[in-house]
């Protein structure tokens, strides 16, 4: 007897609209997008919703500099997001803005609810504010030394050499990062929840089997310290939704950026004819899903669940919780080559190896995954081409050529597709439970026994007999329906894959309830003509994509996988000390010419005065090597030599550059008279 389609929603973290998408977010999105993708293909009512984060300090801050509106900026960052995760196959069922009339009715009733049932209070809270900007300071937004160790120019709200955690107003030489003015302290009043209200309902969520062990073990640690209450309001100036009856104060963004949740998905269920309180009435009988990043469980585990329950609503199924991404063994950093962002993947390989190889690695605990480049070629040529699409491959042609790609009426081998059969359930659970690296080890080692029985029927002799021609229809008959199956448990993974294996074998493979029927084998059943359905990885186009990302040098970012921090500053400063190590020189460029294989290097051998060096610059775009042969200009002397596929750079040469790369790259020159050699103060 089939069981019922189940009703799910799932959702994950709003992406903050300041930066661009990164392979340490789409670990999120994939993993996300895999699991609904599943649901559907197993006949369930899935659905699939996010939005733009779009509110807090650091919107307005950029958008002022950028001299835009936040609305503008919002907007422009939120279509780059919708492109990047297209680009990926992210299957969004809506994606919206937090920036929206549903978002902020649904924050004022959340508030009025709190309010009326006496979960909120106001207090008055001395904060530090910058009398330059005319505005209170996020702690992240105040640079000083460090009370406990003396360390300089760390955050208003922790060290990050000795991880001392203080106020910031017990900093010392506190200087706000907007202006580089003293902060003074003011007294504002401000809206708290009393998280402690909710403690005996937090306590039996929590424990209730809806999240991970590592998750319930860290909450276990709040509890113990004690809940602490929550300010909810931030002062003017201040991008986002003003409070009801309370001019000049603002919800603080996390509050309605998990509101977004609800919001978006009104908007969906509006245009489409979905019941809203099906999935979010306190009796709701529809399964609700978040999956987030470690960095944001406070919110999404303590705060998110008492809100709902406060307000009458109903509380999340599970929160599922994932680890960070590391690149090469590191942390996901701009100077050092490794902060990928999605648009420079897809600029040089395939999504569905993405796509493959995360899930690879995907578990249902909270662990760091790292993604290493040549582990990643490696496994996605072997697996993916060297032995699921090498099955078709292998198979197909023979249909073809001598069955006008008709598949024979029977299976020659029904235990080995019983042997498939069995684990169509294993597979499945699996997914269901998000141990996808487990998934992918039940399939491939199919994909071996799938291959295996080609080997040792070796149909490229049987060919050669035309008395054998029905042994030869049938032994690659069975091969091609082990590879639909294969690719049916595989879809969720590889969408574009499984769309060309869908159309090369005239069957869907993606549709809903395709899991459900992948037990009944393709017979007497046209297939079309077969053509390359996945490229090898070049390792070259992956070291090139390396290379790209390590010439966008900048400062280190953090290496979550979730969103980013709403109260990070826009930027970080160095002292004066700090920058005196950087040793700056005048340098004659000597010669210069093209990279073979590189799509924006030249190769420059400057001149420092005595000495030569050998560096690689990604103008190409800007400037032809021979204009540049006897100009001087600026570089970095002592910057680490990094080795790069065509050679190794030593040192970096200053250049300016707007947004766009055609013509918008200017070399740094000294005024006429400097030497080579000389160093720049």
């Amino acid at each position: 007897m089939t069981a019922a389609p189940r009703k799910i929603l799932a959702t994950s973290a709003l992406p903050y609209a300041n930066g661009p998408i990164h392979l340490g977010h789409l670990v999120e999105y994939i993993q996300t997008d895999i699991w609904t993708r599943f649901q559907r293909l197993n006949g369930h009512e899935a659905y699939y919703v996010c939005a733009e984060d779009t509110h807090g300090t650091p919107i307005m801050l950029k958008a002022r500099a950028d001299g835009i509106t936040p609305e503008a900026l919002i907007q422009q960052v939120g279509d780059e997001h919708r492109r990047d995760f297209a680009g990926f196959n992210i299957a969004f069922d809506h994606y919206y803005t937090t920036h929206s009339p549903e978002n902020r009715d649904f924050s004022e009733f959340i508030f009025n609810r709190l309010k009326e049932k006496g979960h909120i209070e106001v207090r008055t809270i001395t904060q530090a504010y910058d009398p330059t900007e005319e505005m209170f300071l996020p702690d992240r937004f105040i640079r000083g030394t460090c009370p406990r160790c003396g360390a300089t120019e760390q955050n208003g709200d922790n060290c990050e050499v000795c991880g001392a955690t203080y106020a910031p107003t017990d900093l010392a030489d506190a200087v706000s990062v907007i202006s580089g003015a003293t902060p003074v302290l003011r007294d504002s009043e401000h809206y708290f929840v009393r998280l402690s209200d909710f403690e005996p309902m937090l306590r039996e969520w929590t424990g209730s089997g809806r999240l991970q062990t590592e998750v319930v073990n860290k909450l276990t640690e709040w509890f113990d310290a004690g809940l602490q209450d929550w300010d909810i309001s931030r002062d003017a100036p201040y991008f986002g939704f003003e409070i009801p009856d309370a001019p000049g104060k603002y919800f603080y963004v996390w509050l309605d950026a998990p509101i977004g949740y609800m919001a978006s998905f009104r908007n969906f269920c509006n245009s489409n004819g979905v019941d809203f309180d099906t999935f979010w009435a306190a009796d709701a009988s529809a399964e609700l899903y978040h999956f987030v990043g470690k960095d944001i469980l406070y919110f999404h585990t303590l705060f998110w669940p008492a809100m709902l329950y406060g307000a009458g609503f109903r509380t999340p199924t599970a929160v599922f919780t994932h680890g960070f991404l590391t690149i090469n063994g590191q942390k996901m950093s701009k100077s050092r080559g490794t902060f990928i962002t999605a648009r420079t993947y897809l600029d040089h390989l395939d999504p569905d190896y993405l796509r493959y190889y995360f899930a690879a690695k995907l578990n249902n605990r909270v662990e760091d995954l790292d993604f290493n480049v040549e582990d990643f070629v490696t496994r996605v040529n072997a697996d993916l081409v060297g032995k699921v699409v090498n099955i078709a491959s292998r198979c197909s042609g023979f249909i073809e050529k001598h069955f006008e790609g008709q598949l024979s009426g029977a299976l020659p081998d029904l235990s080995l597709d019983a042997r498939f059969q069995e684990q169509h359930e294993v597979i499945c659970q699996h997914f269901e439970n998000r141990e996808y690296s487990r998934a992918i080890r039940e399939i491939m080692a199919l994909a071996d026994l799938a291959n295996q029985y080609i080997n040792d029927h070796k149909p490229w002799i049987i060919a050669k007999d035309p008395d054998q021609r029905d042994e030869l229809q049938a032994v690659c008959t069975q091969g091609l329906n082990l590879f639909r199956m294969l690719i049916t448990w595989l879809a969720p993974v590889v969408p574009d894959l499984a769309e060309r294996s869908a159309e090369f074998l005239r069957h869907p493979i993606a549709s809903a309830d395709a899991l459900r029927c992948i037990k009944q084998p393709l017979l007497n059943h046209p297939i079309g003509p077969f053509s390359r359905l996945l490229d090898r990885i070049d390792p070259d186009r992956a070291q090139a994509m390396m290379e790209e990302t390590q010439l966008m040098f900048d400062e280190p970012t953090r290496p979550s996988a979730g969103k980013h921090l709403h109260d990070d500053p826009l930027s970080s400063e160095i002292s004066i000390d700090e920058f005196s190590k950087v040793d700056l020189r005048v340098v004659r460029i000597q010669t210069a010419e093209t990279v073979e294989g590189a799509d924006k290097l030249l190769k420059l051998t400057l001149d420092l005065g005595g000495e030569t060096r050998e560096v690689f610059a990604g103008i190409k775009s800007a400037y032809d090597p021979k204009t540049l042969v006897g100009r001087q200009v600026v570089m970095v002397a002592n910057l680490a030599p990094r080795k790069m596929r065509f050679g190794v750079s030593n040192g970096m040469i200053l250049a300016a550059s707007g947004t766009d790369d055609a013509g918008g790259i200017f070399l740094l020159s000294p005024d006429t008279g400097a030497e080579p050699g000389m160093r720049v103060r």
